[in-house]
């Protein structure tokens, strides 16, 4: 029992440290840096927009942008999490990265910001998840989340001007290749 509790601790400790990273950044982008921030953020084909690879999660455009982006990241982290610590990082790090970069080599041109993509890319990595691995708790999972966020699978086409569906898309398809790389099969 202690064991679990650690655990729990540790995943707490985890995804709140996430999040409140981006809810600092966000608070020190709006109020001290005039959203300045945000210009780290990926820039498709342009050199200087690698850099947002990496730090484009955690950017948002406005505290709305970042509301709509904590609740299903936290679930959906947590979901990954209660496999495996270890799966989640990896998981995160393949869809930062691979999604990042379908962002980043086929991305509209403009500004592609918010951990949105890597959401996408649990919610990949969810549904996928029981095609690799057979366990039923898998296959549980993926019925709550594809009956809970499945909806969402919408913004991975192009709907709405000044959404990134392409983070969504290559999101998505990164957290596919995620949880075939992690499985145990």
């Amino acid at each position: 029992m202690k064991g679990v509790v650690v655990e729990i601790r540790t995943q707490m400790l985890i995804l709140g440290t996430l999040v409140g990273l981006m809810w600092g950044l966000e608070v020190l982008d709006t109020f001290v840096f005039r959203h300045g921030l945000d210009t780290l953020g990926i820039f498709p084909r342009n050199p200087i927009g690698l850099r947002g690879i990496l730090f484009s999660p955690f950017l948002h455009a406005n505290f709305t942008h970042l509301m709509a982006n904590t609740v299903p990241f936290v679930v959906l982290g947590w979901l990954i999490m209660a496999q495996s610590i270890a799966n989640f990082i990896v998981v995160s790090l393949i869809c930062m990265v691979v999604g990042g970069i379908g962002t980043w080599v086929f991305g509209a041109s403009g500004l592609h910001i918010g951990a949105s993509g890597v959401i996408f890319g649990y919610l990949g990595f969810l549904l996928a998840r029981y095609y690799f691995d057979r366990r039923p708790s898998s296959g549980l999972v993926a019925l709550f989340v594809g009956g809970t966020y499945g909806s969402v699978l919408w913004g991975i086409l192009p709907s709405m001007p000044g959404i990134s569906w392409e983070g969504h898309l290559f999101g998505f398809l990164s957290g596919i290749l995620a949880a075939g790389l992690v499985s145990d099969r």
